[in-house]
């Protein structure tokens, strides 16, 4: 069996690494960071941190080199979904199934448009690069998958990948509806993320300080808000995920407080961009989601036309 991980970034690299260390399958890594991509070639992938080891596995950034595989694990930024799976579709066919562990929504719809078989995720583990072929592994935790309702994906095959995963040490749960458990992540994500964003404050000091720990609050009561109308049961509490980001050990700064720092794009559009589209069709107001979303879109505008 073969496993391809699209997207070999922190996420990613903590489940290629896994998967690879465990050794029932044959694990491909693709990535267009090529120095990574070299580095793990040539002196396998390392994780430090939560755990420590160093795997060996089969990575590229040529997707013409990638044989046909029976699951993906796309783990790209969602802004980059669309590319990574034009680029990689030709390598599933009619049986392989495709599973995103990415932030926001909205991701398996586009990965839908090129493949059969797709697989809803979200995971909590987290962790930063440190160099090419080295993951810091920050945040330890459970993922969550299930079908993708419109593609009508076997539960057998879910299962069969979260079974696989958590044998390599991702410990993964199957559930016949995953949208509550990436609804969950989805609300904790769009109130931890644009306020680290745009306050540069770690996850922990942002928790532990009072103007800041209050908006995470009234953020996640807007998002719990939009779930309830569209009739989702929410995965346990995103109050509990804030939490225990803030008990990690060090001081683990947002995916797009690193994203901002290095004046990338930012995910923001699938997180609160996300929450407050969701809202203004279900009728619910989410002021606190929109302002932040159109505050973090214009720090990304000043840094193409800063007149």
């Amino acid at each position: 069996m073969k496993i391809c991980i699209i997207g070999c970034g922190a996420v990613g690299s903590l489940f290629a690494a896994h998967l690879a260390k465990a050794g029932e399958v044959e694990v491909w890594a693709y990535d267009v960071w090529k120095e990574h991509i070299d580095a793990i070639r040539e002196n396998g992938l390392r994780l430090s941190g939560a755990a420590e080891f160093t795997a060996r596995l089969n990575a590229t950034s040529n997707p013409q080199e990638l044989p046909r595989c029976d699951y993906g694990i796309v783990a790209t930024k969602a802004i980059h979904t669309a590319n990574a799976i034009a680029q990689t579709a030709h390598i599933f066919d009619a049986s392989s199934a495709v599973c995103s562990v990415q932030n926001g929504v909205g991701n398996e719809e586009i990965i839908a448009d090129r493949v059969k078989f797709v697989i809803r995720g979200t995971t909590f583990p987290a962790g930063h690069p440190i160099a090419p072929g080295h993951v810091g592994y920050d945040i330890k935790g459970d993922t969550w998958i299930g079908p993708f309702e419109p593609a009508n994906t076997p539960m057998r095959k879910v299962e069969e990948l979260a079974d696989l995963m958590t044998r390599s040490g991702m410990n993964t749960i199957a559930l016949k509806d995953a949208r509550g458990a990436q609804w969950t992540k989805l609300i904790f994500n769009a109130a931890t993320n644009p306020v680290g964003a745009l306050t540069s404050l770690h996850h922990g000091a942002a928790t532990r300080f009072e103007p800041t720990g209050q908006l995470f609050n009234d953020l996640i009561a807007e998002g719990e808000a939009v779930a309830h109308k569209l009739g989702i049961e929410l995965h346990g509490d995103p109050r509990q995920l804030v939490q225990k980001g803030a008990s990690a050990p060090g001081k683990h700064r947002a995916s797009m407080l690193q994203d901002v720092l290095a004046r990338r794009q930012t995910e923001v559009d699938f997180m609160n961009g996300a929450i407050v589209r969701q809202g203004d069709k279900a009728g619910v107001p989410t002021p606190l989601n929109k302002a932040l979303w159109q505050l973090i879109k214009g720090l990304e505008h000043s840094w193409k036309d800063p007149a």
